[in-house]
């Protein structure tokens, strides 16, 4: 597989939301998310992650009394010849009128806190049951 091959996605909310795309309903925003490309397995994984990002700072938002207008988070990454993961990478935008530094301390704050990217460091074990 060439490594430079990548299955980057995009999902914002808010005033951050993609034109185009799949949507999905969203708990935070009244319009929904929209994700861009969701088209095959690798894109879901990297999907997962920035949807929970997503989700996350919304929430988090809520709980620091932090006005967000708006998020975007891209997650990629690549696959070695086994298709063993070599690692996502996601990058998080949000719109706010906040400040700065309560911005970073949200942005901090959801990197601690978002499930799926803690449950992806942690590694997991995936095998097929052979119950029907």
């Amino acid at each position: 597989m060439d490594p430079l091959s990548s299955f980057g996605v995009t999902a914002g909310a808010g005033s951050l939301r993609p034109a185009d795309g799949v949507a999905l309903p969203h708990t935070w925003t009244a319009d929904g998310i929209v994700a861009h490309p969701a088209s095959n397995g690798a894109q879901m994984l990297h999907l997962a992650v920035a949807v929970c990002v997503l989700n996350d700072t919304f929430r988090e938002a809520r709980e620091l009394g932090i006005d967000v207008t708006g998020v975007a988070v891209t997650a990629d990454g690549t696959f070695d010849d086994a298709w063993r993961s070599t690692g996502i990478v996601y990058t998080l935008t949000v719109d706010s009128p906040a400040p700065a530094d309560d911005v970073e301390r949200l942005v901090a704050r959801v990197d601690d806190v978002a499930e799926i990217p803690r449950a992806l460091r942690a590694g997991t074990d995936v095998r097929r049951s052979t119950r029907r």
